[in-house]
């Protein structure tokens, strides 16, 4: 094999497709690189066998081949090539030759044939815009569990209903729920696949242009557009009928500025326990909601924002972080709030919004 290619790609797609690489004991192969060089471009595959990727990019190949190189040595062996605007990768003595106008060195290959292909999926796609689906999937990220006792639990569940994809992750404290619409209506039955690997696919959806396309089979799901291919694998799971759990009606309403609950957020941050506790109150006749917190070895804090409340008045305390963390999701510049009574679940959404809404548990004082 022998290339020349733009500097800059290169690390940009080496960035990406290194963090799609496993460390396993019984194939070290998965902590490698392969590189595939045909006519008019190269191809960069990575793959931990949970979730892979492949990337492609313009080459000058003089020489067709295929190689495998390990993951960190070789990204960061690009990385820091500097302002060399061109690099080339020549097969030399088993080893992969890296020069440029500056730099000169080899990288120990490994046999290429070891490393494993990735699945071609077929059966059902859906075709979108791929920042819309890095848009649905950041909104409810946050809410996944980060643990492995339950896959279900730190899965992001996607669906279709009617012209919309849904995204919906829950961690059994919090549920966040997402829908996009699609151009043109698909059917999509529900799947649960890793957060984790979603975050990696949308790293790779960030750039792309043109549109992606969502690829379904009963264990795997793919993501394929222009220079890129992406595959996860699908759990094997029951998503929580969380519909059940959305209240239906509410007792106490009030909008606010997303701005001031941040700042009060913020605020009830120093203050706050190790659980993170806030306590909520809204004062339908003061016409305010009340953030307080208290910590014994630091002190105590209340703020008052103004709010259009109606309803009754109710106090919870809930985990900060847990309403901080889905405000960002929230487009509009006012949040609304909704209770249907004390020790009851908050829902937040944003004004006019439809599009996205948020479950959080209450906590015990």
């Amino acid at each position: 094999m022998k290339i020349e290619c733009v500097t800059e790609k290169l690390q940009q797609a080496l960035a990406k497709a290194e963090r799609f690489t496993g460390k396993n004991l019984s194939l070290p192969i998965l902590s490698h690189l392969f590189l595939s060089a045909k006519r008019g471009g190269i191809t960069i595959r990575a793959t931990n066998l949970d979730v892979g990727v492949e990337i492609s990019l313009p080459a000058k190949v003089e020489r067709e081949g295929e190689v495998a190189v390990p993951s960190v040595v070789f990204s960061q062996l690009i990385a820091n090539l500097g302002a060399a605007r061109g690099v080339v990768l020549e097969e030399k003595n088993k080893a992969l030759a890296v020069s440029t106008a500056q730099t000169k060195a080899a990288v120990k290959m490994s046999p290429p044939d070891d490393f494993p292909t990735l699945p071609r999926v077929g059966g059902r796609t859906i075709s979108m815009d791929p920042k819309v689906f890095v848009t649905g999937f950041k909104a409810v990220s946050h809410s996944a569990s980060s643990g492995n006792l339950k896959p279900e639990l730190g899965s992001v569940f996607l669906y279709t209903k009617e012209n919309e994809l849904v995204f919906a992750a829950t961690d059994s404290f919090r549920l966040a729920e997402k829908r996009i619409l699609l151009k043109k209506g698909a059917e999509m039955a529900g799947i649960l696949v890793p957060a984790r690997n979603l975050g990696e696919v949308c790293r790779v959806l960030e750039d792309a242009t043109g549109e992606v396309v969502v690829s379904l089979e009963k264990t795997q799901v793919s993501f394929g557009g222009e220079g890129f291919y992406v595959t996860s694998r699908i759990i094997d799971g029951s998503f929580p009928d969380y519909q059940q759990i959305i209240p239906k009606s509410h007792t106490t309403e009030a909008v606010v500025l997303k701005e001031d609950v941040l700042h009060a957020l913020r605020l009830a941050t120093l203050f706050s326990d190790r659980f993170n506790q806030v306590r909520i109150k809204a004062d339908p006749v003061g016409k305010y909601l009340e953030f307080s917190s208290r910590r014994d070895d630091a002190g105590e804090n209340a703020s008052h924002i103004a709010a259009a409340l109606t309803g009754e008045a109710v106090e919870s305390n809930f985990n900060h972080r847990y309403i901080s963390d889905c405000l960002p999701s929230i487009s509009s510049d006012s949040v609304v709030l909704r209770w249907n009574g004390e020790g009851k679940p908050l829902l937040v959404s944003g004004v006019g919004d439809k599009s996205f809404q948020y479950i959080v548990m209450p906590m015990n004082r």
